[in-house]
């Protein structure tokens, strides 16, 4: 990958009209924001512009509304919470380009901003379509990226945009390649990774792109029910992926031959249901009536040598069922670990994934990392090698 062109700490913003390309892709309810993690991401960013006296424009999407109008998916929410954190006007636009944004966007004082409608609104930004990324260029004079979770997106807003507009990578953006690219190529070794989720084939790609860079592999999560079964043990009614052996087998293979160890559990805590009571049980005690909800003690203490021995860390995927307090004491445990070595700074630690984050701040250990990555998608991606158009487009040609 190249090098990304950044913008220029001394250049002089003051009336200098910014569109920042942000994710503030949070939960809302009956109109309320029950998260407010990628909001409070941005702030430092868009408050740097507005000590500049820069004026801000944001362009965000929230859910899928498959360009069309959907109220329920409205950015008008954010406005006002923005406002409170920034303490500074925010103006909320309710279309997101044309004429009357335009003026919006020159009439609005230095130091302000204007949060602009959801952008998918338009059929037109999911197409990349030029003519629409070209209208959008004109409510600024320089465009800054800072959506690094919508790069593996060939989106107007995130691509197109960059050919009719000075365009620049944004410092959250530039921070999280970075350590993403460290992790992959110059991580102080011991490297490992601590991985989960439901299914192992969507992993596999970082799976196989990492064995090569990494000396040990933990398997947590239902993704550990598959190697569990494969090795000869019962997993009940547990969640599990289906005709999947050659996979794992291959799995298996390629760590052997690259001298990566692979963990999976040793003991879980399992229950007859999600309401039923947890216990505690090695692998071959499980019988055809468990669910396998969470890591046991065992595999806990065996995952805190790991993290003990290990200079650079991954975490992504739960160790369990973590939504329900009996079933999250694994993925629990695990943060405040990983925390606790970071701390003392001899752990470099990244986290990423919607699940992965919310363990982290369920635990209260959102600041105990080196960086938690709020993209999704881009995030496995970018861990997968794969070449992400959003960034592709703000690489300096040399």
């Amino acid at each position: 990958m190249g090098k990304l062109k950044a913008l220029d700490e001394n250049l002089n913003l003051t009336d200098k009209r910014v569109i920042l390309r942000v994710d503030l892709n949070v939960p809302i309810q009956e109109g309320n924001v029950i998260d407010k993690t990628r909001i409070n991401k941005v702030i430092p960013i868009i408050k740097e512009f507005v000590n500049k006296k820069a004026k801000v424009i944001l362009i965000s999407h929230l859910g899928r509304p498959k360009g069309k109008i959907n109220e329920k998916l409205s950015l008008k929410p954010i406005a006002p919470i923005l406002q409170n954190l920034l303490n500074s006007k925010v103006y909320f636009s309710n279309k997101s380009y044309g004429p009357t944004i335009i003026e919006k966007s020159n009439k609005i004082k230095s130091g302000e901003i204007l949060l602009l409608e959801n952008i998918r609104f338009n059929k037109e930004e999911e197409e990349n379509e030029k003519n629409f990324a070209k209208e959008l260029s004109k409510i600024g004079d320089i465009y800054v990226n800072e959506a690094f979770s919508c790069s593996h997106r060939a989106h107007a807003s995130v691509c197109e945009i960059t050919q009719y507009i000075d365009s620049y990578a944004g410092k959250l953006l530039f921070q999280e390649v970075s350590l993403i690219n460290m992790l992959i190529n110059k991580a102080e070794k011991p490297v490992s990774c601590i991985i989960g989720g439901s299914k192992i084939s969507t992993k596999i790609g970082i799976l196989t792109n990492l064995v090569k860079k990494m000396q040990n592999i933990v398997i947590v999560g239902a993704m550990a029910n598959n190697f569990i079964k494969y090795n000869g043990h019962k997993i009940g009614k547990s969640l599990f992926e289906k005709n999947q052996e050659d996979l794992l087998k291959d799995i298996i293979k390629k760590c052997e031959d690259n001298n990566c160890k692979l963990i999976i559990p040793k003991d879980v805590i399992v229950a007859k249901s999600y309401k039923s009571e947890a216990k505690l049980k090695s692998l071959d005690k499980i019988d055809d009536t468990d669910l396998i909800l969470d890591i046991g003690e065992n595999t806990i203490k065996k995952i805190y040598n790991i993290i003990d021995e290990s200079k650079t860390i991954l975490w992504n995927g739960p160790a369990g069922y973590f939504e329900l307090e009996k079933f999250s004491t694994g993925s629990n445990k695990i943060a405040k670990k990983i925390t606790e070595k970071t701390k003392n700074k001899s752990l470099t630690s990244i986290a990423g994934g919607g699940d992965t984050v919310a363990v982290i701040n369920k635990s209260g250990c959102y600041d105990g990392f080196t960086y938690v990555s709020t993209a999704g998608g881009a995030f496995l991606e970018l861990l997968e090698g794969k070449i992400l158009p959003g960034i592709k487009v703000l690489e300096i040609n040399e």
